[in-house]
């Protein structure tokens, strides 16, 4: 169990660090399908070095989902959640210290609008789309990602290409809303970044935590009920 904390906290440390990193530092140069691509890589990549040993979560919603698809206890599931948010504030702690680091004349144009502040990691913004329209946008992502990753770990799945699978699903849904919410379906990727921030941003962070936990349990009830009969068929077998 230390192990598997300690990876869940690695884990989404390197997620939030190397991913939200390239949305602050390589802003201009990333544009959304970079950035989007950061999110995918650098995941599909901590899924073949961590998945064996704690599935390589890295993603509160994630957990959820399984807890609630029978995939994972809840006692199990309560300590990954606790790892996964120390690992983002950890990250946006790093990042925001580099930030501050930077020179006046590297900070000009550093993120959107040239906030240098951990307001520019990446951060989650209801502003495109309103409260609703946010919420809704965010749940639809999660439930898509966390679905692949439930079938895709599911017995019958091929293995082997599972890392590649979710990591190719999580930059789609960062192509999708990058550009309209910063796209979170993570809450422990916005968390770090907003409680940082404060402000707006910290007022926010409860849209980004809340429509990715629904967007999981959807996910964690409709997909085992779409894969019942290859897992029956894989269990028999």
């Amino acid at each position: 169990m230390a192990r598997k904390l300690v990876v869940e906290f690695i884990g989404t440390f390197i997620l939030v660090f190397v991913a939200v990193g390239t949305a602050v530092f390589g802003f201009e140069k990333a544009s959304t399908v970079g950035i989007a691509l950061a999110f995918g890589l650098v995941l599909m990549a901590m899924c073949y070095a961590f998945g064996g040993i704690s599935g390589c979560h890295v993603n509160p919603a994630v957990t959820i989902g399984m807890v609630a698809a029978r995939r994972q206890s809840v006692a199990e599931g309560g300590t990954y959640l606790v790892a996964q948010f120390a690992g983002g504030i950890a990250a946006a702690g790093v990042l925001q210290y580099l930030v501050d680091q930077l020179s006046p004349a590297a900070k000009v144009g550093l993120g959107p609008e040239g906030r240098a502040t951990a307001d520019v990691l990446g951060s989650n913004s209801t502003d495109a789309l309103g409260t609703t329209g946010t919420i809704v946008l965010e749940i639809l992502l999660t439930a898509i990602f966390v679905g692949v990753v439930i079938l895709v770990t599911a017995k019958g799945a091929s293995p082997g290409f599972a890392g590649l699978a979710i990591g190719v699903a999580l930059a789609s849904v960062h192509l999708v809303g990058v550009g309209l919410d910063g796209t979170s379906v993570n809450p422990a990727r916005s968390f770090g970044p907003a409680l940082l921030t404060g402000g707006s941003s910290l007022s926010q962070v409860w849209v980004f935590i809340v429509a990715p936990i629904i967007g999981g349990l959807v996910a964690a009830f409709l997909m085992p009920w779409l894969n019942a009969e290859t897992e029956a068929a894989a269990a028999s077998a």
